[in-house]
């Protein structure tokens, strides 16, 4: 069961919003929250989903989700009546995961959530493959200065530099990353 927490900026009422999600099976966060309150209460409750209605995002809203966006990324759905393209690209640069204009039909708020939570569910996965190959740059790089090192202090070839970092670190158990990170840093104390 998913957790919603519902969003407003309007003086509407979103009672019919809070039922028809609560028909379709969702849990309700207690109460609405302002887009000000964004950060501090999803730090709080940790909703699984996040839903604004709003008649144009505004900046502290935009701001709001950006700084969401990067310490605990969750699925936002949008609704509003700013149709402005400059103004959507930057609520989905800040995270918004759909942005749906012209209100919203409580019949299709099913299918518009299944496909904001699967949109999320990938982006996440390219996310996490994106941190991982950046980390398998970074230690590359790391082992290819490691290597450089041992060439210019020891007089080694490339391929008897690479020997001496699988050797040491089939020896003390570790990466090779770390025994190079080992090698760089006893040669960046040196310096």
């Amino acid at each position: 069961m998913l957790r919603v927490l519902l969003v407003t900026d309007t003086d509407k009422p979103i009672g019919d919003l809070r039922d028809a999600l609560a028909r379709l099976g969702y849990d309700m966060l207690a109460g609405t929250t302002t887009s000000q309150a964004l950060h501090r209460r999803v730090e709080n409750e940790r909703p699984d989903v996040i839903i604004i209605d709003t008649e144009s995002p505004s900046r502290d809203t935009l701001e709001q989700l950006a700084v969401m966006k990067a310490t605990a990324p969750r699925p936002v759905l949008m609704f509003s009546n700013d149709a402005n393209q400059q103004l959507i690209r930057d609520a989905v640069s800040a995270g918004v995961t759909a942005y749906l204009v012209e209100g919203l039909a409580t019949e299709k708020l099913a299918p518009i959530l299944e496909v904001a939570l699967a949109r999320f569910a990938q982006e996440a996965q390219l996310r996490e493959r994106l941190a991982e190959v950046e980390n398998e740059l970074a230690e590359r790089k790391l082992i290819d200065r490691a290597k450089r090192l041992l060439m210019d202090q020891q007089k080694l070839a490339e391929h008897a530099a690479y020997a001496t970092l699988r050797k040491r670190a089939m020896n003390q158990g570790v990466k090779l990353a770390e025994v190079a990170r080992q090698i760089v840093m006893a040669a960046d104390l040196l310096k």
